[in-house]
């Protein structure tokens, strides 16, 4: 039982030590909740991704070999993409009638199903470099029951992380400075993220990876621009 209490404190201190400035990402999606961003695609999205960085981690517990770090670095072109999109591509909320209607005709379980979800669930992977570094050996260590106990205790957080975030956005300080600055903030901390992860995972160190990076996201840049001068031609 004292095993089991210890992996208890164990889920708690590495879930807080990982996942911190998560609440600063999750402030920032919540504040841009709109016609298309809802609060269930943002739950869901980080429930998605929480779910494939422990899966990505699952090999460490049956000691398998796991993708280089490098590698998994890569992924920081992901926030870089969603970042430069949301620049290049400003929209306006839909109005609030036509949310709460969305939002009554619409079953839970639809945000798993969203693009949007998908979006959050990519940043939340991405960003996930610290969390496959702590949860591997972690997992590597762990008996069966100790790490239910942990996984119990992750997917248990990662609500009471969204509830926070939401919960903070309605202060009405926290509010008010979203509201303001919430949408031209997003995007270029989505791009500093994806910055911080390609950094952070060594990945630009690797010549070959640098290169496959800058090509990807040279692609990358060019579809939004081109998708940028549509919407402006079409406007």
């Amino acid at each position: 039982m004292n095993h089991l209490t210890t992996a208890f404190s164990t889920g708690i201190t590495a879930f807080i030590a990982t996942n911190l400035d998560d609440i600063v990402i999750l402030l920032l999606f919540f504040s841009q909740i709109n016609g298309l961003l809802r609060r269930r695609h943002i739950v869901a999205g980080q429930y998605l991704g929480f779910a494939a960085l422990v899966l990505a981690c699952l090999p460490g517990f049956f000691g398998s070999l796991l993708l280089p770090r490098p590698w998994i670095g890569l992924l920081g072109l992901v926030p870089i993409a969603i970042g430069l999109n949301r620049l290049l591509n400003q929209t306006e909320d839909m109005p609030v009638e036509a949310q709460a209607v969305d939002q009554t005709e619409r079953p839970w379980y639809a945000g798993f199903l969203s693009p949007q979800a998908y979006g959050v669930a990519a940043v939340t992977f991405a960003n996930g470099g610290d969390n496959i570094g702590i949860y591997v050996p972690l997992f590597a260590h762990s008996a069966w029951e100790e790490l239910l106990v942990i996984l119990s205790v992750f997917f248990s957080l990662v609500g009471v992380w969204c509830y926070t975030a939401f919960q903070l956005t309605r202060l009405p300080v926290m509010a008010e400075i979203l509201a303001h600055y919430g949408n031209q903030l997003v995007p270029f901390v989505l791009v500093g993220l994806g910055g911080l992860i390609l950094i952070d995972s060594h990945t630009l160190e690797n010549r070959s990876l640098a290169t496959l990076a800058l090509v990807v996201g040279g692609l990358v840049l060019l579809m939004l621009f081109r998708n940028a001068e549509r919407t402006v031609s079409r406007s």
